[in-house]
């Protein structure tokens, strides 16, 4: 029985080891990330604001890159979502007093980023993963166009 457990648990470490590089393969990069939003902010320099939002809200998408998504809002203090790749249930929603797992005033801090004279940077908070359902770390990449901002995370 022991011989049987120990067999049964050295074939579970090797299928997750294998498996390992596959999921971190579907997880997408910083760099991602960014080039994301340089291609949402093209387009909507190129559409306008309707189009891009269609665009980034339609779940099989352009904007739609593994575990990544856009959102856009407005940049101010409890600003809207405007456009959301992950949960269009957030659309037309005041997010400023929006906590992550932690507790942490995180899209205030976007709006702050976007906000800031360089108008772009990173911020870091805790959201669900669209694709393992899980509550992971998340870093996301915010750039302020006009008075709205695009942004875009990865999960680590």
């Amino acid at each position: 029985m022991k011989r049987f457990f120990s067999t049964a648990l050295f074939a579970l470490s090797v299928l997750f080891f294998l498996q390992a590089p596959a999921f971190a393969a579907d997880r997408a990069t910083a760099q991602d990330a960014t080039e994301m939003i340089k291609k949402v902010i093209a387009f909507y320099k190129a559409n306008g604001p309707e189009k891009t939002y269609a665009a980034v809200n339609d779940p099989k998408g352009q904007f739609i890159y593994k575990d990544l998504y856009v959102f856009a809002g407005t940049v101010k203090p409890g600003g809207v979502t405007l456009a959301h790749g992950g949960n269009p249930k957030l659309l037309g929603k005041p997010l400023g007093e929006l906590r992550d797992g932690d507790g942490k005033f995180f899209v205030k801090e976007i709006n702050e980023v976007a906000g800031s004279k360089a108008g772009k940077g990173w911020v870091d908070y805790k959201w669900p993963n669209p694709v393992t359902k899980a509550l992971e770390q998340k870093s996301t990449y915010v750039e302020r166009v006009d008075d709205i901002y695009f942004a875009c995370g990865i999960y680590k």
